[in-house]
């Protein structure tokens, strides 16, 4: 595992790659990433991450509470969903929630990203879904989050944004790249025409991939794309003349 140093820096890297990719604005987006002790290192509250450096991120214990920080830091309130991500999932060891204009755009518009149309995102995420509204700052948001934590690395926070975990920070920040592009490029699939998903055969192939390119994390694809499931993906359309998504 990289050092402290290191994991700060990263932190540090992706918080000037969000602000710069114009997915937080003003002191919106948090980051946080778990120590091999069990420790958290977070981002502050009520700083652009455009301002973030080393020394103004804030160490906590496992529950949360400040073991160290610079004069007047304190961690974002929505650390809680941070929290929730590192208990409930012992593969985690980084979280991350920002804004991404196309994905939470879905988010405010209250639609899952439940589409197989984009051969990248089918094998490292899969569906994404939109999970209940929850308050900011309050365990609402963690509650709301954790009933698909087993089966889910990325989820969109209805009317609020986007969240990403991973086995570490790099990870965590990919997934979220990955999440934007690939909710622009359905967005703009939908203004084409429509968005045409995959079949199921070669959906189930991509997902048996993920071991080869050793992706780690969990797939919801895993469950729902059982070769012992009768069930079709409810958007596979490879013999309509209609294609999926197109509203």
């Amino acid at each position: 595992m990289e050092t402290l140093t290191v994991i700060k820096d990263q932190i540090c890297d992706v918080c000037q790659k969000m602000w710069q990719l114009g997915w937080v604005a003003a002191n919106d987006g948090n980051v946080s990433a778990r120590l091999a002790d069990g420790r958290i290192i977070a981002t502050p509250t009520g700083i652009s991450k455009s301002f973030i450096t080393p020394e103004k991120l804030v160490l906590l214990d496992s529950q949360g509470h400040v073991l160290e920080a610079g004069e007047g830091l304190r961690p974002s309130s929505e650390i809680k969903m941070h929290l929730r991500c590192y208990e409930k999932r012992p593969d985690v060891q980084s979280v991350i929630h920002a804004h991404p204009p196309g994905a939470t755009g879905f988010a405010v518009a209250h639609k899952a990203m439940d589409m197989y149309n984009m051969i990248e995102d089918v094998a490292v995420i899969g569906a994404v879904p939109l999970t209940p509204y929850g308050t900011p700052s309050t365990q609402e948001v963690p509650d709301a989050i954790e009933p698909y934590l087993e089966e889910h690395d990325v989820m969109l926070l209805e009317n609020h944004g986007a969240l990403a975990v991973g086995s570490d920070v790099l990870t965590a920040f990919y997934r979220m790249e990955s999440l934007e592009l690939w909710a622009k490029i359905t967005i703009n699939a939908v203004i084409l025409g429509g968005s045409w998903d995959i079949s199921r055969e070669n959906i189930q192939k991509l997902i048996d991939l993920r071991s080869y390119y050793q992706v780690t994390g969990r797939h919801p694809g895993y469950r729902q794309f059982n070769p012992q499931d009768p069930l079709l993906h409810k958007n596979e359309a490879p013999d309509s003349e209609e294609p999926t998504h197109s509203n």
